[in-house]
């Protein structure tokens, strides 16, 4: 390898060295903080110098690449769907396999091997100088909402892309110091089998056998829906999916934000501090169904009615947690007031039986949707919920049913990979821009992602991006050109900080800290 120049090698030894000095000096607390503090303008420093050739001029920023075909690629995904009128893509419909198939060739584009596993996820590997390292993750997940937007899921997996492709038209892809593997995870959504990350769940090892065996509103099972395109799963070579923890370095997730926090503050990046758990339940209400025109209102057992009250209950309680939360062992006053900030709650779907314009309902169904911070707290929303919901329906004389469809805890990113990520991020803005960048936000994540089921197998770390309007979910959907570039760029800085720089830390020790 060729000498580095005085000043890129000062840059990478002080961003090196700056975990050293905690870990083995032992500093107190404190330090921790002011070391935390200064090391963006150590790092951000060492990676804008690292990005410098030895005859001084700057690395092209590759906007073709990173902008433009990136662009390019979410607009043609997003043109991939289920549905002629919007945008959708559930687990294994022919739009998601058409979908995996691009992405894979897209992969075999960038130089990857590539493979898709038993649940259908879709992977891409480059294996760098030292195969047997432990590798770096990079995801997001290829399946959609119903009417969905495109870049929800598929910036991240074209971010990472564009990022190693840039790195293999350079000839640095094979210089990479550890394994680097993109995995488009077959589903996060959980639009159609109603259970989230089944995709990532399965490569952290969390998903469990039973998960086969849930089937959708036509019956069909995961199990039938892997089969019927040629991938034969057992509940065996499911626990196969499983990686080894120990082959693991670390996992990170460029998503767009699907909040206003960004927008507001006029930043296009920002780095997420956590994600809120969250819990999502099916509730059933029973009642008597009758004849719309000759049963009196005072002798009805109307299900709709009830259902109605225990959804403004749901309302109430989740804006105003500390007027129903008791402090009697059930919820602490921190939990209530960490609620106050991060609770929210949402009925999304509701359906009755017979359904029809002049029959009182015999049956309603609706789903709820509880995310907070706090896991105790959201623990203790439930518990207030379930209580209060028992005692509408015996007040109204029907039967309620609550089913616990999904949980998961809420999860704090790792801070070393978070500080790597914020660093990347203001270098990738200063380069864009051409003048010094502000800090880079750190925030917390209301939406889950599969960064949730992955920190089951390793650290995990996130960016987000913006988006207009902080909306999501909605075909309104929108990521400015500008701010693809700004998160592939960084995904690219990550991506050689991470594997590039440090290899000066294999060469020789300088200091003995």
């Amino acid at each position: 390898m060729a000498s580095l120049p005085f000043h890129t090698f000062l840059g990478q030894t002080i961003l090196n060295l700056h975990a050293l000095i905690i870990i083995r000096k032992g500093l107190p607390s404190f330090c921790f903080f002011v070391v935390f503090l200064l090391t963006p303008t150590c790092a951000f420093s060492h990676i804008r110098q690292g990005f410098e050739e030895d005859k001084g001029r700057k690395y092209d920023l590759f906007p073709e690449i990173l902008m433009e075909e990136a662009v390019a690629r979410l607009n043609e995904l997003g043109e991939v769907s289920d549905a002629d009128e919007y945008l959708q893509r559930t687990f294994q419909s022919p739009a998601s396999i058409k979908a995996g198939n691009l992405i894979r060739l897209w992969m075999e584009d960038v130089g990857l091997k590539t493979w898709v596993d038993k649940m259908g996820n879709v992977h891409g590997r480059t294996e760098g100088i030292n195969p047997s390292a432990k590798a770096l993750l990079i995801g997001s997940h290829l399946d959609t909402v119903i009417d969905a937007g495109k870049f929800d899921g598929s910036l991240g997996i074209v971010c990472a892309l564009s990022a190693l492709k840039v790195l293999n038209m350079t000839n640095r892809m094979g210089r990479l110091r550890r394994p680097v593997e993109i995995i488009a995870f077959s589903d996060e959504e959980g639009v159609r089998f109603q259970s989230t990350f089944l995709g990532s769940a399965a490569i952290a090892g969390v998903l469990p056998a039973s998960a086969l065996h849930v089937h959708d509103k036509s019956g069909v099972t995961v199990q039938d829906a892997l089969r019927e395109n040629s991938i034969e799963t057992t509940e065996e070579n499911l626990l196969e999916l499983k990686y080894d923890p120990e082959s693991v370095w670390g996992y990170i997730e460029v998503h767009i934000e699907q909040g206003p926090v960004l927008e507001t503050i006029g930043l296009p990046l920002g780095s997420v501090k956590g994600i809120a758990g969250q819990t999502r339940l099916k509730v059933t209400v029973r009642g008597s169904q009758g004849h719309a025109g000759t049963v009196p209102m005072n002798m009805r057992q109307d299900p709709m009615v009830a259902a109605a009250e225990i959804i403004v209950l749901l309302e109430g309680l989740c804006k105003q947690p500390e007027q129903y939360l008791s402090y009697d062992g059930e919820c602490r006053a921190s939990e209530v007031q960490s609620l106050s900030g991060s609770l929210v709650c949402t009925v999304g779907e509701i359906s009755s039986w017979p359904s029809a314009s002049n029959v009182i309902p015999g049956q309603v169904t609706f789903t709820v949707d509880v995310r907070a911070i706090d896991d105790m707290g959201r623990e203790a929303v439930l518990y207030e919920l379930s209580k209060r919901m028992h005692q509408i329906c015996d007040r109204r004389s029907v039967f309620c049913k609550i089913d616990r469809k999904h949980d998961a805890n809420a999860v704090v990113c790792d801070k070393e990979l978070s500080l790597q990520l914020s660093s990347a991020a203001y270098a990738a803005l200063k380069r864009i821009k051409g003048e010094a960048a502000i800090d880079v936000p750190a925030l917390m994540s209301g939406a889950g992602h599969d960064a949730m089921a992955i920190s089951h197998l390793t650290k995990v770390g996130m960016l987000f991006v913006r988006c207009r309007g902080g909306i999501s979910h909605s075909p309104a959907e929108h990521v400015l050109d500008d701010d693809v570039w700004a998160s592939g760029l960084a995904s690219h800085f990550f991506c050689c900080n991470d594997n590039m720089c440090t290899i000066l830390s294999q060469k020789r020790r300088l200091i003995d800290w």
